[in-house]
């Protein structure tokens, strides 16, 4: 699980620019979804949901604040239960980093289902947050170097694109992918396992290491998409909340020097997903896995005006979902239909021929990974509390549509005839059914979906 990894940035997404051929593997050898969408476009809310299988408005995190409770039902215990070993390594953010060392916090990672664990935070939080790799760094006289680093570029600002002072050996996802590899090769009992490898990039700052930050020309970067004003029709409120998060001054060649770093930092993961991949196959295990790619939520990258997430353009609310199991699923299938990450929940303890949370309002995505065109659902909804609002969207092969708790909706696009999201219908007199059929689609979500005991 790499950290804000946009559905569109690998080679089997059609990326023009960027190489990624481990993620290529997955794909050519399994199921890709298409059309995979998070539950929130932030760290710590689609995190939780994607291990308990609700949403942020059931657990009750809707930005990167508050945990799960300690005894909370997670799709690890189910694995547990189904006789499997549960091993956890990189960043897990299911509660707030800072303060306490991070073996500290291994008895609430233990109540999570999860019996090995090698947590790491993710970037920014490494800067106060102590853990098994700043150890590691503060051994190899190069914490004080990554700290004073990014002082310099929270002072300089989040569009900040310099190489990072590590070497590419033991940069943040090299020591999680090495530690995964590690965990592969020295695995001896005899139970099945299950290993989630939690990558901190490609998550900014925009410090790619090494060979990696020169990897990619700026210049043959795709271009970002423009932002676009509201037409007449829009309402001032949702005009309003269109401006919002837009970054004023951000040049062209900033974002494609963005972008191109950006690429670099996945393809380092990229590259460590071939090791954890190669220690799979050496312990000959590799043919009998069920393998699964995904992230938290995407990246802006520029796009609309816009740099990191928290908001339900595609760039930040759709996310890559890969499935790979030889002889189980379809080899080398794009499927088209709706998903969620909280289906994986389901999806995974079908696998295991465990019975099916109580509770999940995930759904098994089994049906798509056999080849069978039928439609999971027929909507998806991701919910985020942001810019002083509480937002949920709700989206269809047609339409998106998003509402505040204002009571009032702030962004309607055809999302079929205007994929790249530029003409805002909200307000305008000819879509006004729509409107109305997607507000209600909204409040019946709510309605169906209390939390269940």
């Amino acid at each position: 699980m790499p950290d804000q990894l946009r559905a569109d940035s690998m080679g089997c997404a059609g990326h023009s620019q960027i190489k990624t051929p481990n993620m290529d593997l997955l794909a050519s050898e399994g199921v890709r979804f298409s059309s995979a969408f998070t539950v929130c476009p932030i760290c710590m809310p689609a995190r939780a949901s994607f291990i308990n299988g609700l949403y942020p408005h059931n657990h009750g995190m809707w930005t990167n604040a508050g945990q799960m409770p300690a005894d909370d039902e997670t799709f690890f215990h189910h694995l547990q239960d189904s006789g499997y070993y549960v091993a956890y390594v990189g960043k897990s953010h299911y509660y707030p980093h800072g303060g306490l060392h991070m073996r500290d916090r291994e008895d609430y990672m233990h109540a999570r289902g999860i019996d090995y664990v090698h947590e790491t935070t993710g970037p920014w939080a490494t800067t106060g947050t102590d853990s098994y790799m700043t150890d590691y760094w503060q051994q190899k006289g190069l914490l004080n170097a990554f700290r004073d680093d990014y002082a310099k570029r929270r002072e300089n600002g989040h569009r900040s694109v310099w190489p990072s002072p590590l070497p590419v050996e033991d940069f943040m996802d090299s020591y999680i992918g090495r530690r995964a590899v590690e965990f592969v090769n020295s695995y001896s009992q005899d139970k099945p396992f299950c290993l989630f490898v939690g990558f901190g990039g490609p998550h900014e700052p925009w410090d790619a290491p090494g060979e990696y930050a020169t990897m990619y020309n700026p210049a043959d970067a795709p271009p970002h998409i423009p932002p676009a004003e509201p037409g007449e029709w829009v309402t001032d409120h949702a005009a309003r909340r269109m401006r919002q998060r837009r970054i004023d001054g951000m040049t062209e060649e900033e974002i494609r020097k963005i972008r191109a770093n950006y690429y670099g930092k996945i393809s380092l993961i990229d590259h460590w997903f071939g090791q954890i991949f190669d220690a799979l196959k050496q312990k000959g295990c590799w043919d009998d896995t069920l393998a699964v790619l995904w992230s938290d939520h995407g990246e802006m990258a520029g796009d609309h005006q816009r740099l990191h997430k928290s908001v339900f353009y595609d760039s930040s609310v759709r996310v890559p979902l890969i499935m790979r199991w030889p002889g189980q699923i379809s080899v080398g299938a794009t499927s088209d239909t709706l998903a969620q990450i909280i289906d994986v929940y389901p999806t995974l303890l079908e696998a295991v021929g465990a019975e099916p949370s109580r509770r999940c309002f995930g759904q098994s995505l089994w049906p798509a990974l056999k080849g069978t065109s039928v439609k999971i659902r027929d909507v998806v909804f991701s919910e985020i509390s942001s810019q002083g609002y509480h937002n949920i969207m709700a989206r269809d092969d047609r339409y998106k549509y998003a509402m505040d708790n204002t009571g009032e909706g702030y962004m309607l696009y055809d999302v079929t005839e205007d994929p790249k999201e530029k003409s805002n219908l909200i307000g305008h007199t000819d879509f006004r059914k729509i409107e109305q059929e997607y507000r209600g689609r909204v409040l019946r979500f709510l309605l169906d979906t209390q939390c269940r005991l």
